[in-house]
């Protein structure tokens, strides 16, 4: 049988059974976000119930199941493979404008007839996603039910807890001590007024703690919930996954452990003030808190500690990137050595870049799962090549690769677009108007603690007065050594420019603008920036980004007379330190490919 029906019929099974349980319990909606107790981006196995009910592979989702439709509410950058893996299956897809949306929330609203009941899992729903869907609902008096997973009841062999072990990030690439981490911690506590404070998104835990695990794909983290008082910490997880010298070590700095499950128990016991990010944290765990316990919500104040490098963590981070960038001419060398001479297809892009990462001292892991898209499949910003779905690298056009690694000494994302055979001139132009677009945002002064989000517009005007665009944000912020998606920064005007998002010493951000032509090709150009104090005025204090990413643009690709001097100066200039810092790790064909690529335009 074809492994599509195979999987179609399957599909169709497993929304059977729901539905059975659904009836069962008088429910007329049940709600299956993309999420887990700790609300990740990237989800252990245990918890993909979205993606095992509904087939969609992509990492953003929410599906909603009634007795007669099933719905897949999907943003832009999806649409294209959600209605591939969708096709046969009976899930309908729901486009939205932006991952954030809360049009399936609407949706529910107008669709459940008062009196009917809609469930969703407490453990994975975020206080403030209840908080929005509990309003919307009661508007229209149709209840809520939180305290059902149907999709436990159906999934007979859903995996278990993940058991990699715990072990500790130490210096030098760890340069604070967990115990400076949360001495700072506890001084935000009294700043804020609380007595405790609870943490459940993995990458804050595992920053504070100084811990690192491989419990979720791409990302060096571990599950794990932690509750910090004045005088003590607490981190909840599997204990057999931290041996007994780091167990020691931990009670040395204060730190004990406490099986996983015991964290509700622990919050039942709580009395004065807790501190909590309502946007980190489940509604299921809350419930366990007494209602005579002082809520403050604020954002997790973990979250700006990590969010800003310091100075040790940002000369770790510079050596990692000539590293990386090392990795990538060995790559990009035997790319234009065997294109052409042998068969490649897209997969071959994520082995061998992956291999030559590798190679560089302190490499971990990839830091996603890496997007190598040939022509067409490169206008689909998330795309990923398959054994069942992949392009052959052959002919006229251009390929993208979106690539990154986890290092010991910090994380890289970078994207770039190298010519197969010819480039049109409308290639060239288009490839050209990104990079003016990425150069503007790499150009950019801008006060320090202005709303991330109001920069959006630098980096689009380039393509904005051409009529040109793209569904995507210009940057994200990135950890160090932890998720390579990371807040509070987010370079979006889909984004709420809030008090949390603004731009401060120290933060890494993507710069990643693109344009995308659908069924013809993709472009985006990627580097890392790392915020930089830029002098003071009498108007305040003003930042600059200092570019992080080491690796040629190719030139190929360029139209020159689009850029003026400026832009091709940044270029030039650009060039030559990635030429000066990135030769010292190189030798051979490598080399030689690195000094081609680098040649002023």
């Amino acid at each position: 049988m074809d492994t599509a029906v195979a999987t179609t019929s399957v599909i169709r099974q497993r929304l059977a059974l729901l539905r059975e349980a659904m009836a069962q319990a008088g429910v007329a909606a049940c709600v299956v976000p993309t999420a887990d107790p700790h609300l990740s981006e990237y989800l252990p196995e245990r918890w993909k119930a979205r993606e095992w009910l509904s087939g969609f592979t992509g990492s953003v989702a929410t599906l909603i199941v009634t007795a007669e439709v099933a719905g897949l509410w999907v943003d832009s950058r999806y649409w294209v493979q959600a209605e591939a893996e969708l096709a046969g299956t009976g899930i309908e897809l729901m486009k939205i404008p932006t991952g954030s949306s809360q049009l399936h929330v609407d949706w529910l609203a107008e669709h459940i007839p008062a009196g009917h009941t809609v469930a969703v899992d407490a453990q994975v729903l975020g206080l403030a996603a209840a908080r929005a869907l509990r309003t919307a609902l009661n508007a229209r008096q149709v209840s809520l039910r939180t305290d059902l997973d149907l999709v436990d009841q159906v999934w007979r062999e859903r995996p278990g807890l993940p058991t990699p072990p715990v072990y500790a990030h130490v210096p030098p690439h760890a340069p604070l001590s967990r115990v400076e981490k949360l001495a700072a911690l506890r001084e935000a506590m009294r700043r804020q007024g609380a007595d405790w404070h609870f943490i459940s998104t993995l990458d804050d835990i595992a920053y504070l703690f100084n811990l690192r695990g491989a419990d979720v794909p791409y990302n060096p983290v571990f599950v794990a919930h932690a509750l910090i008082g004045h005088e003590q910490a607490v981190l909840f997880l599997d204990e057999a996954k931290v041996d007994a010298p780091l167990r020691d070590t931990l009670a040395r700095d204060g730190v004990h452990t406490a099986p996983y499950a015991e964290a509700p128990a622990r919050l039942a016991q709580l009395d004065g003030s807790l501190l909590i990010d309502p946007r980190r944290v489940t509604l299921g765990l809350l419930q366990a808190v007494p209602e005579s316990v002082r809520r403050v919500e604020a954002v997790n104040p973990t979250t700006y500690a990590k969010s800003r490098k310091t100075e040790a963590e940002s000369a770790c981070l510079r050596e990692t990137m000539a590293h990386d960038g090392a990795a990538l001419a060995e790559f990009f060398a035997w790319f234009e050595d065997t294109l052409g001479r042998e068969r490649l297809t897209e997969l071959d892009i994520d082995t061998r870049i992956t291999a030559a990462r590798a190679r560089r001292p302190g490499f971990v892991s990839p830091s996603f799962a890496t997007i190598a898209g040939f022509n067409a499949n490169g206008a689909m910003p998330h795309y990923r090549a398959t054994p069942r779905s992949h392009a052959v690298i052959e002919g006229d056009g251009l390929l993208l690769i979106d690539s990154g690694g986890q290092y010991l000494g910090g994380t890289t994302d970078i994207t770039r677009v190298v010519p197969v055979g010819t480039v049109s001139a409308e290639q060239r132009r288009d490839f050209t108007l990104v990079l003016k677009a990425m150069i503007a945002m790499s150009q950019a002064r801008f006060p320090r603690g202005i709303r991330s989000p109001l920069l959006d517009a630098i980096a689009r005007a380039p393509l904005w007065a051409e009529g040109l665009d793209y569904g995507h944000g210009t940057g994200h912020g990135v950890g160090y050594f932890l998720n390579v998606h990371e807040g509070p920064q987010v370079l979006s005007y889909h984004a709420a420019p809030e008090p949390h998002t603004a731009m401060e010493p120290g933060m890494v951000t993507s710069i990643e603008p693109g344009l995308y032509r659908p069924g013809r090709w993709g472009i985006r150009i990627e580097n890392l920036a790392l915020n930089q104090p830029a002098g003071s005025t009498e108007f305040g204090d003003y930042l600059r980004f200092e570019t992080l990413t080491l690796c040629p643009i190719d030139t190929r690709c360029i139209e020159p007379g689009l850029l003026d001097r400026r832009e091709t100066d940044w270029l030039n200039a650009y060039h030559s330190e990635v030429r000066q810092r990135v030769a010292p790790h190189l030798q051979g064909r490598a080399l030689a490919w690195l000094t081609a690529r680098t040649q002023p335009l």
